[in-house]
């Protein structure tokens, strides 16, 4: 959608402070074909605006609120459904963060030339005060207090700031998954059903804790290139590429080569709603993150809308595919997310599934140079994760629906199961024909398993507690033929040993029938394991 340019006046948020600068021409919205591609889904007919889902900030401070804060008006396109101070009620007029609200507006802004991702979505938002104030334990007590609002119905909670490790109180830190406000958004993800959503580092030192959460999602930015969201602008510092870590100042990335990126969102001179109402220009992972965070609630509102339809009329639910519950598991948001993203442009024959464009590291490689697409061992790029994040075509991905291993399963689509005990599998027999040259992309997510130390056994984070990591089960996921039995035959595979992640992204060589399994290969905590996977296939063309 191009957009004709203008000039105005804008200001850079970091970290609360507004910092104004000089005039800048009016880019392409993130929101639109340029960007993550919402904007379509908000009209006929999908009519998709994030309506009564309920959707979480973290922050230093908040957005602005008519009604608690002086000189919030009441037209201001920033609406929240509620604004806390960590656990509590916002007091009037404190610790409104001109940062918050930009992040904030890209999620909800109902202002019709630049509209969030999900202007109809219910936000709930708290800030945690001054770092010098807070520490981990009252960030994890906020983000538990959102994770319980609307009812214990809240589906995604957006962090646009984070921790330096130089702040974490352990003994030699390292970002191995273990600081107490990554333990608390993996327990939380599990014990609350929430999809969480982290900005990726920025700068030499950056934000790194929670970056490491092995159960949320953490996100890159992206800058225009070609006229799309198409090239990494500025990655997770946690990068080998980037030399000897010791030559790098405040060098910080995940433990055992664990990926950190899982996503990348557009964060280049995004346009944001200021307090005051007015449009501005600002760039950064805190600006990516958000795109990621209220699509969920768009794909949230498209799954409760088929759960309704369900609900009205029980003959549904002997349709296919019927819709569950299972479809607000964060679970199989992550997979869907990851597994739509955009890597490579389809020319037009869907061989590349679709997908809207190329994305480019900062050494300008694609996705198809990375090691995680030629080490089975490595399911995400270290720059750019999955891709790209494209809200149309994970509403594509979602919508097909969920589909079981009791039957063959068509071209698209996602499920939420388990296995048993390790050493068993599920198998998903692709019910036609793949074409040959034509690319598969399969994702797989679970669980780390982190448990609260209940001191008081009242099954919530008091200030004090503390959490114990049980580590995390491994799984596999592998391409066979239909016929066959042993994964040894596989023609393609994703076996890391660390990740919470199994990506698979493969180019057919041969048409014919395949099957996906899934593949448990080492239990670590308990015998069960429940697991989301998403996969987009094209078949052989008639």
């Amino acid at each position: 959608m191009i957009r004709k340019l203008k000039l105005v006046l804008f200001t850079l948020a970091i970290s609360g402070l507004g910092i104004p600068v000089v005039a800048f021409p009016l880019l392409r919205s993130s929101v639109g074909d340029a960007g993550i591609e919402a904007q379509n889904l908000h009209d006929l007919p999908y009519n998709l605006t994030g309506k009564k889902i309920a959707i979480g900030q973290v922050e230093i401070g908040r957005p602005g609120m008519f009604g608690i804060d002086k000189k919030i008006d009441s037209n201001q396109p920033i609406t929240p459904m509620r604004v806390f101070f960590r656990d509590a009620f916002a007091e009037h007029n404190k610790h409104v963060d001109p940062h918050a609200q930009n992040v904030a507006s890209v999620m909800i802004s109902s202002n019709k030339q630049y509209p969030g991702v999900a202007p109809d979505a219910r936000l709930y938002s708290t800030a945690v005060g001054s770092l010098r104030r807070s520490g981990q334990a009252e960030e994890c007590l906020a983000s538990q207090h959102l994770a319980m609002q609307n009812s214990g119905d809240l589906r995604a909670i957006n962090f646009s700031f984070g921790e330096s490790l130089n702040q974490d109180p352990r003994p030699n830190p390292l970002l191995d998954g273990n600081a107490l406000l990554t333990q608390c958004i993996d327990w939380s993800a599990r014990v609350h059903n929430v999809f969480y959503v982290i900005a990726g580092n920025q700068g030499r030192g950056g934000i790194s804790i929670p970056t490491d959460t092995y159960n949320g999602v953490t996100v890159a930015f992206s800058k225009l290139y070609n006229d799309r969201y198409s090239k990494i602008d500025f990655a997770n510092i946690g990068d080998p590429s980037l030399g000897n870590p010791s030559q790098i100042i405040g060098y910080e990335t995940n433990t055992n080569n664990r990926r950190s990126i899982g996503l990348v969102a557009p964060g280049h001179q995004v346009p944001l709603i200021n307090l005051d109402g007015t449009v501005g220009y600002s760039s950064g992972t805190s600006f990516a993150a958000p795109h990621a965070t209220a699509t969920v609630a768009l794909l949230q509102e498209y799954g409760d809308r088929q759960l309704a339809q369900v609900k009205a009329d029980p003959l549904k639910s002997e349709l296919s595919p019927p819709w569950t519950i299972h479809a607000r598991q964060q679970e199989v948001m992550k997979a869907v997310l990851l597994n739509s993203a955009d890597k490579i442009q389809d020319l037009g024959n869907g061989f590349n599934l679709g997908m809207s464009r190329t994305l480019y590291d900062q050494q300008h490689h694609s996705w198809l140079t990375s090691e995680a697409y030629s080490d089975a061992r490595i399911p995400l790029d270290i720059q750019m994760g999955a891709g790209h994040l494209n809200a149309s075509r994970a509403y594509e991905q979602f919508s097909a629906g969920q589909w079981t291993p009791e039957n063959p399963v068509p071209a698209i689509g996602w499920n939420y199961d388990q296995i048993e005990n390790a050493g068993s599998y599920q198998d998903y027999i692709l019910q036609e024909p793949l074409q040959q040259g034509s690319m598969l992309s399969v994702t797989l997510a679970w669980n780390r398993l982190v448990e609260l130390q209940d001191q008081n056994q009242n099954e919530a984070y008091d200030i004090g507690e503390t959490f114990e990591d049980r580590g995390l089960n491994n799984l596999d996921v592998f391409l066979m033929p239909a016929d066959s039995t042993d994964v040894r035959d596989s023609i393609g595979s994703s076996i890391s040993d660390v990740d919470s992640v199994e990506h698979l992204f493969y180019r057919i060589p041969h048409a014919g029938r395949y099957k996906i399994r899934v593949y448990y290969r080492q239990q670590v905590n308990e015998a069960e394991q429940p697991y989301a996977i998403a996969w987009w296939t094209t078949p052989v063309k008639n």
